[in-house]
């Protein structure tokens, strides 16, 4: 909960420096002479950037149970049941975190966690994960998956994502009123016109990208953290990465487009991928 009130308060940080910077630069008067209100775009650049982002974060481990066909286990199923539940457990004590929901889904090799609060979050392994690696590799992906918990990864992430949407809406808006107003000196009229709409289209599609590259290379800082975590949580190293070797020649499985940056993958291009290289994630342990 209080990552949650942390996540609203910077949202609302930002949304107020935006207008604050807008005022001191004059945009806020440029604006409201061409029509635009300022505290109405920052209000609908708040709800439009935080707003989906929240109630994505919110409903991330129903969404990620449905869309996976995640079967929660408590290990009275069995065995092998019972020793990953027993892990989880083992190192969410470590942790100091509240025992995550334990899930397994069927497919490709593939792990994720997810969830809005720590101490009620969800740790996920495929069957092809299990049934691919041995014990301890298994046991070093585990405590990975927990280390994201711990490290409040998924409130980071969508803190993160939440601003790079805002400063997307709002800027692409402000540019497209400047834009529309040069277009159009001179004529009297009522609104935005097609300046506005096709700059604001253009700069959605630019800017959303640039937003993208930063969220991915924030995403890959978070996988070395997370290696990192499973080696203190285990208390060696070695495991780790015998994990990421293993990964290295497998072909991971695919997970929703929603739980892709919590989960294993090998990314589309350096700049969007939200993992880093298996052989960079490897030198960083061994160095």
């Amino acid at each position: 909960m209080k990552r949650i009130f942390l996540f609203l308060a910077t949202n609302l940080a930002v949304v107020v420096v935006l207008g604050v910077v807008a005022s001191l630069l004059g945009v806020n008067r440029y604006l409201t002479a061409n029509g635009l209100n300022l505290g109405a775009l920052l209000g609908f650049a708040f709800i439009m950037g935080f707003g989906g982002a929240i109630i994505s974060l919110l409903m991330s481990k129903p969404i990620a149970k449905w869309s996976s066909g995640v079967q929660v286990i408590t290990g009275a199923e069995g065995p092998d049941e019972r020793w990953i539940v027993d892990t989880v457990r083992g190192f969410a004590d470590k942790a100091g975190i509240g025992m995550p929901e334990v899930g397994v889904f069927q497919g490709d090799p593939n792990a994720f966690a997810t969830g809005a609060f720590k101490n009620s979050a969800l740790v996920a392994v495929s069957t092809g994960l299990l049934q691919g690696m041995t014990r301890e590799e298994v046991e070093a992906v585990i405590g990975h998956e927990v280390a994201h918990i711990a490290n409040g990864d998924m409130v980071t992430m969508t803190l993160i994502q939440g601003v790079m949407n805002t400063f997307v809406v709002f800027l692409s808006r402000v540019i497209g009123y400047v834009v529309d107003g040069w277009l159009s000196r001179g004529e009297e009229r009522r609104g935005p016109g097609i300046g506005y709409m096709v700059t604001t289209i253009v700069l959605d599609i630019v800017l959303g990208f640039l937003a993208a590259i930063i969220v991915a290379w924030f995403s890959r800082q978070r996988e070395f953290r997370a290696d990192r975590g499973s080696t203190d949580l285990m208390g060696r190293r070695q495991p780790m990465i015998n994990a990421l070797a293993r990964l290295g020649g497998m072909v991971p499985g695919e997970l929703p487009k929603g739980l892709q940056s919590m989960g294993i993958t090998s990314g589309v291009g350096k700049l969007f991928s939200t993992h880093p290289p298996i052989e960079e994630r490897i030198a960083a342990l061994q160095a």
